[in-house]
């Protein structure tokens, strides 16, 4: 039944890739009508958002691939239905191609290929040694407070350089943040379906919202500076490795996983963050 969580995945990742470049089309459009915006997204941009159809169309989109993510997650463990993400990827960097009418150069497919495949040897690896365990009330405490130090870290760091942040700081940041969004859901899903829900449970869910908050906060100002196919790159990798390092570490998902498969973790998770850094460095759309 843990597979059972895959298709579920896979259609999420379609409406990742749709609604990525109906959003990136709709920050676009109205950075061009309102002006660019160097210190990051401001109230006017954030509003002019909601008027604009493709970023409505965009959003609900998300909002469908987020519906099938924890679809995918109430059958599946985190370790294996996180990763699935990266398909959106491929699908982004296609669609995104034939809109712009942009090549794909030789560096950039490779850097693609690497992302998606490091991903796919992660997923394989984890479907072979990955296992659900209950999650404790002290696991809990250790989640949040990672999660209220990487949102202040990554909070302070744009308040402080917002003027000279570029694509890759906020793709970091997301991903960074969403990775422990999809954690609590996960944690708040498993709890609901066994009737454990109290105030810690509770306050999980406000700490899902708040991060989801500035996670896509962060993601409409990657759009800003960046190619779709780029910001979905950057967190279809690093959303599923921080997401994993915490089922890993801290909830337990591979205890007791063979040397083979930690060191088949740690190769796939370098070729794919490699590939994300390449794609940033050689993508077409930032050369000129």
């Amino acid at each position: 039944m843990q597979l059972a969580g895959i298709p579920l995945a896979l259609i999420g990742a379609v409406f990742l890739s749709v609604g990525a470049q109906l959003q990136h089309r709709g920050v676009t459009k109205v950075e061009s009508d309102r002006g660019g915006a160097s210190a990051g997204l401001g109230v006017a941009h954030l509003a002019a958002l909601l008027t604009r159809p493709s970023w409505v169309l965009g959003t609900v989109m998300l909002g469908l691939a987020i519906v099938f993510q924890l679809g995918a997650l109430a059958f599946s463990p985190l370790i294996i239905v996180q990763p699935l993400g990266a398909i959106a990827l491929v699908l982004t960097a296609v669609i995104n191609a034939r809109t712009h009418s942009v090549r794909l150069n030789p560096a950039s497919v490779r850097a693609i290929v690497a992302c998606v495949g490091g991903v796919g040897l992660f997923v394989t690896v984890a479907a072979l040694v990955a296992g659900e365990k209950p999650v404790t009330d002290g696991d809990l405490v250790v989640i949040l407070g990672l999660l209220a130090v990487v949102l202040v870290v990554f909070g302070g760091a744009f308040a402080l350089g917002r003027h000279r942040t570029r694509a890759v700081f906020f793709i970091v940041a997301a991903g960074f943040i969403y990775g422990f969004v999809a954690t609590l859901a996960k944690v708040i899903i498993n709890r609901v379906q066994n009737g454990h829900v109290e105030w810690l449970t509770i306050l999980c869910g406000v700490a899902l919202l708040v991060g989801t908050a500035l996670g896509a906060y962060f993601v409409q100002n990657a759009y800003s500076s960046g190619p779709p196919d780029l910001v979905i790159a950057g967190l279809t990798v690093i959303d599923p490795m921080v997401a994993i390092g915490i089922g890993i570490v801290v909830l337990g998902e591979a205890a007791g996983a063979p040397l083979w498969a930690v060191l088949g973790f740690i190769a796939a998770g370098l070729l794919a963050v490699w590939g994300v850094f390449q794609l940033a460095r050689h993508h077409p759309q930032l050369q000129n």
